[in-house]
């Protein structure tokens, strides 16, 4: 499978299958179009003889041939093979979303969490209940050393006790079980003090930080529940809690919607104010919510991701460039096949906990209670379930097979496929639109600074 395209001067070809990337010049790069219809060498000169040297055209086809016999173009998909080992692995759980708090300080429109509430009601974990999660991924993880433990919310800030005494727990158990835990933790800042800043930076390996970019934007979607803004309270907090991290291992982490389709002003707004991390992403809301995004804003959108990723190229040659967590891609190495396949792990590898220690696929399942999976108490009771996300990947879904960027989103969320399709094994069309485009510039910035 072969995609070509053109972004900010540059002719790109990816061949799908390797992953290989070329840059080329518009001879080349036509010639490889009609090679991909099927032409013969013969069609193909006599279709661009009108407008390249015959000498040329060979040439450009001799190149294209020299690819091809490399294993570098038209390559065969050789990862479909892998399906049968793949559905026929042994999973353990390696990852965990503690919902530490069902309750939340701020009232942000978009929250599919419902202010913390997930279709439930406002709780805390309790220690008690987060160590059993603890044990319970322990017991579960099988010979994986690394294990991981996000404290999630609602505000897990609202919880915060808590939040140290499991950590504490899970050091301690570390050496018994040759286990090494890498906690994380994602907040809107709000009860961010100094004592917790030290905290984090001693015990926590990454630190997602809740900011949607420019004053106006985050007021107005990240309110609190009185209707006063968030912003100027949040915003010096989180810049000296990156600083105080060596500007690493955190995220500024937005997101945009209808309302603030210039989306690419609050990503530079976030880098302005001295954020290196940053990661601004598309709103997922049903059509009906105002703020939801839709087919008609899809060309807005491919715009400011082009002009990011141009703006994002000359600030990294000037020496002042940042990360954009939809523009991170590995050309050289890149997930195993595994990963490739089947994307983050939710259901089987990775699951997430209620206050009161339900199981579930991941996050954004929480409170639909056909997908409850068990509980910390009770472990695994719906085995079925886990089946049913190890048998979802890029081949059992249509609209992936087809797709140039399938192994780069590998099948994308489970969970959006299920609230807009009522099935796991669909796929959300925004969001795939969308991860198409990134890839493309992702791609074009790796082709821009390799000069």
């Amino acid at each position: 499978m072969i995609h070509q395209y053109k972004n900010n001067g540059y002719n790109i070809v990816l061949d799908v299958n390797s992953g290989s990337v070329h840059v080329v010049d518009e001879l080349v790069y036509d010639v490889i179009a009609l090679l991909d219809e099927g032409r013969t060498e013969a069609e193909i000169g006599a279709a661009l003889g009108g407008r390249y040297p015959q000498e040329e055209i060979s040439e450009a086809l001799a190149e294209c041939r020299e690819l091809e016999a490399a294993g570098a173009l038209f390559t065969e998909d050789i990862y479909e093979k892998a399906i049968i080992d793949y559905k026929a692995r042994r999973t353990v759980v390696k990852a965990l979303c503690l919902h530490i708090a069902h309750d939340c300080n701020l009232a942000c429109r978009y929250c599919f969490a419902e202010e913390g509430e997930y279709h439930g009601r406002r709780a805390l974990m309790s220690f008690e209940v987060g160590k059993k999660a603890l044990d319970f991924l322990i017991a579960n993880s099988g010979d994986r050393h690394n294990l991981e433990v996000d404290f999630f919310g609602g505000e897990p800030l609202m919880n915060w006790q808590v939040v140290k005494d499991l950590v504490a727990y899970g050091r301690g158990q570390e050496k018994l079980h040759d286990k090494r835990f890498r906690f994380t933790l994602t907040t809107n800042g709000v009860l961010l003090n100094d004592e917790i800043m030290e905290f984090c930076n001693r015990e926590m390996d990454n630190v997602v930080l809740s900011i949607d970019g420019r004053k106006e934007v985050h007021d107005y979607m990240r309110p609190f529940r009185r209707g006063d803004g968030s912003y100027d309270l949040v915003l010096p907090k989180f810049k000296r809690f990156a600083d105080s991290r060596g500007q690493q291992r955190y995220y500024a982490r937005g997101t945009f919607t209808h309302y603030n389709l210039d989306f690419s002003r609050d990503v530079l707004h976030l880098a302005d104010e001295g954020f290196t991390q940053i990661s601004v992403e598309p709103v997922v809301a049903a059509e009906s919510e105002d703020y939801a995004l839709r087919e008609e804003d899809l060309p807005q959108i491919y715009e400011e991701y082009d002009r990011l990723a141009a703006e994002m190229v000359k600030r990294e040659r000037e020496g002042r460039g940042f990360t954009f967590f939809h523009f991170m891609i590995d050309l050289t190495g890149g997930p195993c096949v595994y990963k490739r396949l089947s994307g983050c792990g939710s259901g089987t590898e990775y699951l997430a906990v209620t206050p009161w220690g339900d199981l579930y696929p991941c996050h954004q399942f929480v409170g639909e209670e056909s997908y409850r999976m068990g509980s910390v108490d009770e472990g695994i009771t719906k085995p079925e379930i886990a089946d049913e996300f190890k048998c979802c990947n890029v081949y059992t879904k249509e609209k992936c097979r087809s797709c140039f960027a399938k192994f780069y989103c590998s099948g994308g969320c489970a969970a959006n496929s299920y609230h807009f399709h009522g099935t796991i094994q669909d796929a959300y069309d925004i969001g795939c639109a969308l991860q198409r485009k990134r890839v493309e510039c992702a791609i074009m910035i790796k082709a821009a600074l390799a000069e």
